[in-house]
C-alpha cells in the first residue's frame, strides 16, 4: 500500500492492527490471569497485538487502538452513517467515546502492576462538525500528570490533514486493584 500520504499511512497501520486482532481472541473482557502482574502499558500492548481481548465497544463504534507508549494512547476511528445524529453529522457521543478511550488508555499505560483507574471527570469540546466524508480520525491521548491518587490527561481528535475536530480532558482516580480470589 502506498503510504505517501497521512491517510494512506493511517490505513496501512489499521490493516496491520486488524490482522493482529483477527488472530487473537476477539472482543471481550480480559481475565485476571491475562492482566495479573502486568503493567498498564503491557496490558495495552497485549490488547493491540491480539494477545488479550479488546473492548467490544471498539467493534460497535468502529474504532481501534493503533499505537501505545508510556503516557500516550492513539485510537483511530471510522465515522459511518450509523454514528450520525438527525442533522447528518457524527453524534457527539461518538466523539466523546473515542476521546475518553484515548484519555483513559493513556492513563492506563502509566499504571504499575496491581494499580487501576477510573474516569472521574470528562470534558469534551467539539470544535468542528464531522461527517462520514472524513474517512478516518485519530484520538491522541497524552497524560499530563499521574500521581498516586489522581491522573490527568488531554486528547485531540484530528483528521489525517491535521484538522482539529474536538479536544478533551479527564481526571482519573487511581487505586489499588482488588486481589483476585483463588
Amino acid at each position: 500500500m502506498n503510504t505517501d500520504t497521512p491517510l494512506a499511512a493511517w490505513l496501512a497501520r489499521e490493516e496491520e492492527v486488524y490482522a493482529l486482532l483477527k488472530a487473537g481472541p476477539g472482543p471481550g473482557v480480559a481475565t485476571a490471569a491475562q492482566i495479573q502482574g502486568k503493567t498498564g502499558l503491557e496490558v495495552m500492548q497485549a490488547l493491540m497485538h491480539g494477545q488479550a481481548p479488546y473492548a467490544p465497544i471498539a467493534q460497535t463504534l468502529n474504532f481501534l487502538l493503533v499505537d501505545v507508549s508510556p503516557g500516550v494512547a492513539v485510537f483511530q476511528g471510522t465515522p459511518s452513517p450509523a454514528h450520525l445524529n438527525p442533522l447528518g453529522t457524527v453524534h457527539g457521543g461518538w466523539f466523546a467515546t473515542l476521546l475518553d478511550s484515548a484519555l483513559g488508555c493513556a492513563v492506563h499505560t502509566m499504571m504499575p502492576p496491581g494499580r487501576g483507574y477510573t474516569t472521574a471527570d470528562l470534558s469534551v469540546k467539539l470544535v468542528k462538525a464531522l461527517t462520514p466524508k472524513v474517512q478516518r480520525v485519530r484520538a491522541i491521548g497524552t497524560v499530563v500528570h499521574c500521581g498516586r491518587q489522581l491522573a490527568t490527561a488531554e486528547a485531540r481528535l484530528v483528521g489525517p490533514d491535521g484538522t482539529l475536530y474536538a479536544h478533551a480532558t479527564t481526571a482519573c482516580l487511581v487505586f489499588d486493584m482488588p486481589t483476585p480470589k483463588t
